[in-house]
């Protein structure tokens, strides 16, 4: 049986919900209609993904939603009731904005993939939370957009992500009409990786999940983390780079067991070291 695990930093019943099965964890937005990326939501997601850094259990990490959309963004009745302080909201600003930022560089750089399971409307902030997952796959019903032109708040911080997933003509095409995608486009362009029919596609990314979690949790992190940092080098550092990490890939013991049991014509037995 799964384990359950509720998260309840503001909400009775949780914003965020956590439940583990099979070395894998589902995060889940339980705060609908919109998912909105409150402070408190942002909080549970970043202390969920901080608690599971260093545990052995959880190799692979779902990110999904309840409800028809899967984000909204941010929570602009939240932030616009600031605008009555004295600053105008700056510092709330400044800390729902350095919130964002920090959470996303957190799944990109974690240790365990993250994988979104995307089911209704990821806008502004929430499609940036979708192309900072390191895999997305989406039901045909999923749309895309950034919006922020439309109502005066260009969506510069969800422009980061999204112009790490698809072509600069594409991101611009968002960002400056502010349209709604279909999944379809959505591929076409990037930023997802398959659309699966709605009633299968639980099940299709749990498969993703259970493949990935069954290879060896080390080189899957060493292989995140490399694919990442070259990606922001020039070609020879990048090189350079991933050559040293090669070099210390193959003296690990999962490398050498894994190499050993593909000659030998056997499966492997990971220790992750």
């Amino acid at each position: 049986m799964a384990e359950v695990v509720a998260i309840k930093p503001a909400v009775a019943d949780g914003p965020v919900l956590a439940t583990q099965d099979m070395g894998v964890l589902r995060l889940t937005l339980a705060s609908p209609p919109a998912n909105a990326l409150s402070l408190a939501i942002m909080a549970a997601l970043q202390a969920e993904f901080d608690r599971v850094k260093a545990d052995k259990s959880v190799r692979v990490i779902i990110l999904a939603a309840s409800g028809k959309v899967f984000c909204a963004g941010h929570d602009l009745k939240e932030m616009t009731a600031h605008r009555a302080e004295p600053d105008r909201g700056r510092a709330f600003f400044e800390q729902t904005f350095a919130a964002c930022a920090n959470l996303m560089q957190t799944i990109v750089r974690h240790p365990k993939p993250v994988i979104a399971e995307v089911d209704g409307l990821a806008t502004a902030a929430g499609l940036q939370l979708v192309a900072s997952c390191d895999l997305a796959i989406a039901s045909h019903e999923a749309t895309f957009c950034t919006p922020g032109v439309n109502i005066g708040l260009f969506c510069s911080t969800p422009m980061v992500a999204l112009s790490r997933n698809v072509s600069r003509k594409q991101a611009m095409e968002m960002l400056l009409t502010g349209e709604t995608i279909d999944a379809a486009t959505a591929r076409e362009f990037g930023l997802i990786n398959r659309i699966v029919p709605r009633e299968y596609l639980n099940q299709v990314v749990n498969k993703y999940a259970q493949t990935i979690a069954s290879k060896s949790s080390l080189v899957v992190k060493t292989g995140k983390e490399a694919f990442y940092a070259q990606a922001e080098m020039g070609l020879a550092d990048a090189y350079a780079y991933t050559g040293r990490v090669m070099v210390k890939n193959m003296l690990a013991r999962d490398a050498e067991e894994g190499i050993g049991a593909f000659i030998g014509k056997r499966k492997p037995e990971w220790t992750d070291e």
